[in-house]
């Protein structure tokens, strides 16, 4: 997102809390909360505002996390009609050289034909090698172009600390890295954009391809209520990790556990963090879509000010049973520069309550302001002279 930062006003606090005063909640009942990730983030999608976070700055490799990006990608390419579900890709002789009985595979055969749609079934819930390569021949030409694609969009949304080497997360030697801040952006791009399809090919039980079925490993499908998916990962060099969400009652979380011991471990620490993220906290509306938040000023417009207004709902979400009320803050660069159209991007309101890294979220143009005539520009700059 955007950095609005040399224009800012700070808004009158909002009373939202209706709790006692001074109740907390605590993450966990030991001194070093979800100890057995040394690496964990849990984000609330809804607000925008980070819950917890270990060393999500970090950087780690994340396996077949990896995957995630590929899914993104190509979800990406379906809406753009770049791909389609129903088109077939082969296995190449080379993809079959290097991944065939290589890791978590769909045990795809040389010259095998299989739908985009199959091969990201598999990649999505049982975390399929051969089924990424596959798919990065057939959609982008070889593997090293579709990884070039994949760290393009990495960089078009964000992940600065982020590089991918490979499509599947295979082992390269630490070519491949993220953070858990990264990945956490990554999986609100992916559902926020494509809520269909995240929802038609993640989450599932697992899959069946050529009579073999495997099942999905997710550890908190089916033990956290509204949880979808998303992805684990695993190496001997990376340890166990998963990127996971879970929505419940409109709010949906989004979490990140890396570097635990065991599979064992990870399901320990995915289930508790995301537990706690829904029972810990609530979510409270701030600002309905279009609701006017502030103004931004305008310079050389028919008018000095433009209204700000919200892009989609905004939430702050706080601990439950808590009082508090957050600071908002609208930044922006400027003096914005006419003409505007309405509902041009042009300004972030940030949300910051007690100790939590504040959150932001993007702040709309509500009108349109034209080019000041000679008039109107006479008239602004005597209106600065009183300022």
């Amino acid at each position: 997102m955007t950095r609005y930062l040399r224009h800012l006003a700070v808004l009158p606090a909002l009373a939202l809390a209706t709790a006692s005063p001074g109740a907390e909640v605590a993450p966990a009942a030991s001194d070093e909360p979800f100890a057995e990730a040394p690496i964990a983030l849990l984000l609330d999608m809804s607000s925008g505002q980070v819950l917890f976070a270990r060393d999500a700055d970090r950087r780690f490799m994340p396996a077949s996390i990896t995957k995630v990006m590929t899914l993104f990608l190509a979800f990406e390419m379906i809406e753009e009609g770049k791909l389609s579900p129903g088109q077939s890709f082969a296995m190449s002789e080379q993809a079959h050289r290097d991944w065939y009985g290589r890791g978590s595979r769909m045990f795809l055969e040389l010259g095998e034909a299989v739908t985009v749609e199959t091969l990201l079934l598999g990649i999505a819930n049982v975390s399929a090698n051969d089924a990424s390569a596959v798919l990065a021949e057939g959609a982008a030409g070889s593997v090293e172009d579709w990884v070039s694609l994949m760290n393009a969009k990495a960089r078009e949304i964000g992940m600065d600390d982020t590089h991918f080497g490979t499509p599947n997360g295979w082992m390269d030697e630490g070519r491949t890295f993220t953070t858990a801040h990264d990945l956490a952006l990554l999986a609100r791009e992916m559902i926020s954009r494509h809520p269909q399809l995240y929802r038609y090919y993640l989450g599932r039980e697992g899959l069946a391809h050529r009579g073999i079925a495997q099942a999905n490993h997710d550890p908190i499908r089916g033990k956290v209520e509204g949880a979808d998916g998303i992805k684990t990962g695993f190496t001997n060099q990376a340890g166990f990790g998963f990127l996971g969400s879970a929505e419940r009652d409109g709010r949906r979380l989004v979490m990140v556990a890396a570097g635990a011991g065991s599979s064992r471990e990870r399901a320990k620490v995915s289930i508790a963090l995301m537990e706690w993220g829904f029972a810990a906290f609530d979510t409270r509306n701030l600002y309905d879509a279009g609701a006017h938040v502030g103004h931004a000023l305008v310079q050389e417009g028919a008018q000095r000010t433009v209204p700000l207004v919200a892009a989609a709902p905004i939430k702050a979400t706080f601990p439950r049973g808590a009082a508090g009320t957050p600071t908002l803050t609208i930044r922006y660069e400027g003096p914005l520069q006419a003409p505007l159209e309405a509902g041009e991007p042009v300004a972030e309101l940030e949300i910051a309550l007690g100790d939590a890294p504040p959150s932001r979220v993007p702040l709309l143009t509500g009108a349109a302001v034209p080019q000041a005539n000679e008039w109107q520009r006479l008239l602004n700059g005597l209106a600065s002279l009183f300022q």
